[in-house]
């Protein structure tokens, strides 16, 4: 059975469903803050935020798409009430997290629990933000240009390439059932998942 780590924040269920459909195959799923760190162990593939150091080489990587950039403000802000924002307008503000330099989870957290506080912002991707904010907390978009963009990929093992692994790439890269490695047409015997 392939195991799939995938990042916080991520919402990879219509990927899941679409490869039961297409290959009548289970897959065992971990959502992790890190999920490149479950490689090699407990996953097979990851679900993950680029860039990071520790995808090398050895590793297949395929980007998928690109997370907005965001910031999560005070909900009883004027800058919630407003609902748009830009950095200049946060300029004054304290800047308690900025998620370019890819920081733990946890301190993302414990930043926006300041937020919660009523003090300062964080920047980070808009899909991370709003999956993470509580009720005391708002993620806004921020405009094109005013914040990175996150990719996000799937990366495995060169080691871990087989079957599974491919058609689980090819269904997040929309391949369907009338594509070439749909089910239709069936495995040619190559390496299985391990995992």
């Amino acid at each position: 059975m392939l195991t799939i780590a995938f990042a916080t924040g991520t919402e990879p269920g219509k990927w899941f469903r679409r490869y039961k459909e297409l290959t009548g195959d289970e897959l065992a799923v971990a959502p992790a803050d890190d999920p490149f760190a479950l490689l090699g162990s407990e996953a097979v593939l990851a679900l993950t935020r680029l860039p990071d150091a520790r995808v090398t080489d050895d590793f297949h990587v395929v980007r998928l798409y690109e997370e907005a950039p965001g910031v999560a403000v005070p909900k009883d802000s004027v800058f919630a009430e407003v609902g748009t924002v830009s950095r200049a307008d946060l300029a004054e503000e304290i800047v308690n997290l900025d998620f370019e330099a890819q920081p733990r989870i946890d301190d993302l957290r414990s930043a926006l629990q300041v937020v919660a506080a009523n003090v300062g912002v964080v920047y980070a991707p808009l899909p991370l933000l709003k999956n993470l904010s509580k009720k005391q907390v708002t993620a806004l978009p921020l405009p094109a240009g005013e914040g990175p963009v996150t990719p996000v990929a799937l990366v495995w093992r060169k080691t871990d390439d087989c079957d599974a692994v491919q058609d689980f790439v090819g269904v997040a890269k929309g391949r369907t059932a009338r594509s070439s490695r749909g089910a239709a047409h069936p495995r040619s015997g190559g390496k299985r998942a391990r995992r």
